[in-house]
């Protein structure tokens, strides 16, 4: 007595108005779109950062805020590598992001001070950086999803014995050496 699940029409009415993959791959590619500007305006951004750290460097010296416009670029620079990855991948690279965290957050403690944090503050400082640093570790462990994806596509029981002969018996992941060598 089960009933049957209706197959997901390729058309989002019945009357075909509108294709579903169509709506997909435009919607994608302006994300895409949407990511370039980012990526365009955030480099802007840090060009504009640079200029100012160059120009700071003429006047008597704040080592303090010298230090913190520098820790903010190297922010800027990894959020910039941060949308590279979305660009090229099309998923957030957690690590980057963690690593982003850490920073920043290392950011606040030069500016403000370590001796004018309270210690509540300090003991919080500390327990994100505790946990940024296991999420980090955890993903340092954790294999890539696309790795994985290949790993069970690639697996022993979806090739045929047709595959196998036309392959001339390689495994799958023998192309990225060949590709080494």
């Amino acid at each position: 007595m089960q009933k049957k699940k209706r197959q997901k029409s390729q058309y989002l009415f019945h009357n075909r108005w509108i294709d579903r993959q169509r709506i997909v791959r435009n919607m994608e590619a302006f994300q895409d779109l949407i990511v370039i500007v980012l990526c365009l305006s955030l480099f802007a951004y840090m060009v504009m950062q640079l200029w100012e750290i160059f120009t700071q460097l003429t006047v008597p010296l704040n080592h303090q805020q010298v230090t913190a416009k520098i820790l903010f670029l190297l922010i800027l620079v990894e959020l910039f590598r941060l949308l590279m990855v979305y660009l090229q991948e099309h998923s957030i690279a957690v690590g980057v992001a963690v690593e982003v965290s850490i920073v920043s957050v290392l950011r606040e403690v030069i500016v403000h001070g370590a001796l004018e944090i309270t210690w509540v503050q300090a003991a919080s400082i500390c327990g994100l950086l505790l946990i940024l640093a296991a999420l980090l570790l955890v993903c340092a462990k954790t294999p890539h999803m696309d790795y994985m994806i290949s790993k069970t596509n690639h697996s022993a029981l979806n090739h045929s014995d047709d595959e196998e002969q036309e392959n001339g018996n390689k495994m799958s992941h023998s192309t990225q050496y060949e590709e080494i060598v």
